[in-house]
């Protein structure tokens, strides 16, 4: 989970705070002090934290919060505009040409994962009605021309290559081949090296006015820290970035990168990394990150989540089971690979509204685990008694356990749950048959 032992220690102190009903300086400094070594702790910038730390403390420190009647909801007020001002203020979209095609350059260290979010970025612009085209003009690292066609297919978006030409030259008859086929936005994947030389620079510089660049973003390893923070000063020096793409930030359990680089290079996060899969990428919301940390969650993001994930015409259909309480295992079968359409249920437990504080004071810790061994259950069963779930008797139950890997317990939990479920359906629902409810059914308890 991003920024996980920072969000379990801010969250500790706040929630200390929350629970007085007055407070005075020395409980702010207190506190302050503990956020102070948090941030440190989790690889923020020192000048970064300073700052950061004084504008709370200015604004916290006087009679509007501590003469008002919630002193420690005010603090809390004040610590999550602060973390979303720190970090943009509000999200930083990708500038888009007036005049297509938008020319966007991907750059970066070899090894912070530049070919594949050049995939996903194309992959999520073609989801939003864009016709993205991919360019190779990684011409030094084996394979990352063979790398970047092999995910373009998967993503079915085409791939401009010129073999081992100067990469120049390729940039420039990328924007050719683009204009003559249509195509709106390029995404042009450069090389990299494995540390910043003025060969690499000059390239980048050529490729950039040759190719009328609209936008360069820098990808980087959100999991390197101010190492990260570094490599983007230097790069905005020579190229004047446009944005930072954060790789691998559902990895970083410390979250420095995320919470310095625009405070240090004046340079916004516009998207962040968040799985290896292929459409393992979001734009990034400082305001929705911020109320993650912070354990309030993100309901809008959520949201998205749900909707890119479900089926509406799979939906339409269920709701009318739902609503006559017919629903099978079968059914329940397809809304679990829905949700886990949406991500790891963690990930989704996180944006959650108060489950960060649930989990944290309780110690919780949430996995697939649960999920799986429904899956394999359900999956061990026979069509007629995904169907039928009445005619799994005795023999059928240790059948069913043997084949998935689990305990006839198991198996009886399950049914029981289902049982339950579909009484509660019908009493929901009752005679009148009220109105359809789309969505996704609570059944996993």
């Amino acid at each position: 989970m991003p920024f996980q032992n920072l969000s379990s220690r801010l969250q500790g102190v706040l929630h200390r705070l929350r629970g007085k009903g007055r407070l005075n300086e020395k409980d702010v400094d207190e506190s302050l002090r503990e956020i102070r070594l948090a941030l440190l702790e989790a690889d923020v910038n020192f000048k970064v934290v300073r700052d950061f730390i004084a504008q709370i403390r200015e604004r916290a420190v006087g009679h509007e919060v501590l003469g008002s009647l919630t002193p420690g909801q005010q603090v809390i007020r004040i610590v999550n505009e602060e973390l979303t001002e720190l970090m943009g203020g509000t999200q930083a979209k990708l500038s888009l040409a007036s005049q297509p095609p938008t020319v966007v350059m991907i750059v970066g260290l070899q090894g912070s994962g530049k070919t594949t979010t050049a995939a996903k970025l194309a992959n999520l612009f073609r989801g939003r009605g864009h016709r993205p085209l991919l360019v190779a003009a990684d011409v030094y690292r084996p394979a990352a021309i063979k790398q970047l066609k092999v995910l373009g297919e998967q993503i079915e978006v085409p791939v401009f290559s010129m073999g081992e030409a100067n990469p120049v030259d390729i940039a420039k008859g990328a924007l050719s081949h683009a204009r003559n086929n249509n195509n709106d936005l390029i995404l042009i994947d450069t090389a990299g090296r494995l540390h910043i030389d003025q060969g690499l620079m000059s390239e980048l510089v050529q490729i950039k006015e040759t190719a009328q660049v609209h936008e360069i973003l820098l990808v980087v390893d959100a999991m390197t820290g101010q190492d990260a923070v570094n490599v983007a000063q230097t790069f905005n020096q020579e190229l004047d970035l446009g944005g930072l793409v954060l790789t691998k930030l559902d990895g970083d359990a410390r979250g420095g990168a995320a919470l310095s680089v625009k405070a240090v290079t004046g340079k916004p996060i516009k998207f962040v990394g968040v799985s290896e899969k292929i459409d393992g990428i979001e734009s990034f919301h400082p305001d929705r990150m911020a109320s993650r940390i912070l354990g309030m969650g993100d309901m809008l993001t959520l949201i998205e989540k749900a909707v890119a994930a479900v089926d509406e015409e799979k939906a339409e259909k269920m709701a009318a089971k739902l609503q006559e309480a017919e629903f099978t295992l079968e059914d329940f079968q397809d809304q679990l690979e829905q949700m886990k359409q949406m991500g790891p249920l963690d990930q989704i437990m996180n944006l959650l509204p108060g489950i960060g504080n649930i989990k944290h004071l309780k110690g919780l810790e949430v996995d697939d685990s649960h999920l799986k061994k429904i899956e394999a259950i359900i999956a061990s069963m026979t069509p007629e008694e995904r169907r039928r779930p009445q005619i799994i008797k005795g023999s059928r139950r240790r059948r069913i356990a043997l084949g998935s890997g689990t305990r006839v317990q198991d198996v009886n939990r399950l049914l029981k749950q289902y049982n339950q479920t579909r009484q509660m359906l019908k009493q929901f629902m009752g005679p009148q048959k009220r109105q359809k409810k789309k969505g996704m059914f609570p059944f996993f308890q």
